[in-house]
């Protein structure tokens, strides 16, 4: 029996850093007025995350990739407007270029309060901001199947968008720290395959029922599906800087979600690989980023990540235009020639450090340019 076609729908949701424009450093107690702003303007597309510093958006659900980034543009510019009432900026990075983990504190909020108490220092560590692309597949059972295949192609992704190379003041080496602080939670990385959405649900059912959890919100993978909506949920990413970067992740998100369906419909689908492999390309990608190599596994050998990007749009070229995103697709060819904004974070400090800066001068340099890079191309 054929499988009715998805409605492909999308939605985004980003997380930014609240940062005060004097200091630079995070805003651990925002006025609660901010909030009050915040809410008049963007009303329900605003809310809270986990520490007072962060501040979460939400694009509609959007038919497509055109509205979903008209949306996020207007909640990244209304953001900013109310923030800077009162002397803050708000920033797409994943991580903070010097901020203390331990002076941070969480939201008062039931939920955040009980996650808190669960985790301990685990929780107080997650001064850390993601990327969540969602996309509408309301066949549980097909949600399932496409989320086992497109697990292949989370560290493409995720290279697609680092941008944490810093962490407590300190240069990590890693263009993308942020999954290294988060994957010390319980039930993050690389869901295993499930063989239908029965098997997967008894596998929640199994936590919930013995009281580990309240629900599959507690879920917290790389890619799973939601438990708040009928999609297939990308949370592996760092939060873009630029808007144009983040759409052009979200756009081959949804290409390679249709180009598996394609397949489907032709009765092939992608070979399925071990999580300990996708794992070494996860970790490859948060080190090198776009810049260094992914493990090919059909091929048995290190590709050029540039490569690589060639090598998708070929594969999604159909789906790309099927899905009318041809346009925003070609933009991850100067996201991997150009670099991610871990790249620039790192060039902009190392040049204040050959003008003399102190470390501090450099870091705070560092924030001038996310402020500044956030609002790119707005």
């Amino acid at each position: 029996m054929p499988v009715t076609r998805p409605p492909f729908t999308i939605g985004i949701e980003e997380e930014y850093l609240l940062v005060d424009r004097e200091t630079r450093d995070l805003v651990a107690k925002p006025d609660p007025a901010l909030w009050d702003g915040l809410r008049q303007v963007l009303g329900p597309q605003v809310g809270p995350e986990f520490l007072r510093a962060q501040i979460e958006v939400g694009t509609v659900k959007s038919k497509t990739i055109q509205e979903a980034h008209a949306d996020l543009a207007r909640l990244r510019r209304d953001l900013a407007g109310v923030v800077s009432e009162y002397g803050a900026a708000i920033i797409a990075a994943s991580t903070h270029p010097f901020a203390q983990w331990w002076d941070q504190q969480h939201t008062e909020d039931a939920r955040y309060e009980k996650l808190a108490a669960d985790f301990q220092q685990v929780a107080r560590r997650l001064v850390i901001c993601g990327m969540h692309v969602h996309v509408g597949i309301d066949d549980p059972d097909l949600r399932i199947d496409l989320m086992n295949q497109v697990r292949y192609f989370l560290p493409h992704l995720l290279a697609l968008t680092t941008s944490s190379p810093f962490w407590t003041g300190r240069e990590t080496g890693l263009l993308c720290y942020r999954l290294t602080v988060f994957k010390t939670l319980p039930r993050t990385g690389i869901p295993e395959e499930f063989s239908s959405w029965s098997e997967y649900d008894r596998h929640v059912q199994v936590l919930v029922n013995a009281g580990i959890i309240e629900d599959a919100t507690k879920l917290w993978w790389d890619i799973r599906p939601s438990n708040r909506y009928p999609t297939v949920e990308l949370r592996v990413a760092d939060v873009a800087t630029r808007l144009a970067d983040a759409i052009a992740v979200a756009a081959l998100y949804l290409s390679l979600l249709e180009m598996l369906f394609r397949l489907r419909t032709e009765n092939r689908r992608w070979r399925a690989y071990a999580p300990m492999l996708i794992n070494e390309n996860l970790w490859r990608a948060q080190r090198y980023g776009v810049h260094g190599s992914l493990m090919d596994y059909g091929r048995g050998e290190l590709v050029e990540f540039r490569d690589l990007v060639e090598e998708l749009l070929v594969l999604t070229e159909v789906d790309a235009r099927t899905m009318g995103v041809t346009e925003e697709l070609a933009h991850i060819r100067t996201i991997a020639k150009e670099g991610t904004s871990a790249h620039r974070q790192l060039a902009v400090y190392h040049e204040a450090l050959d003008r003399d800066a102190s470390q501090r001068e450099a870091q705070e340099a560092v924030v001038d340019h996310l402020i500044v890079d956030t609002m790119h191309g707005l």
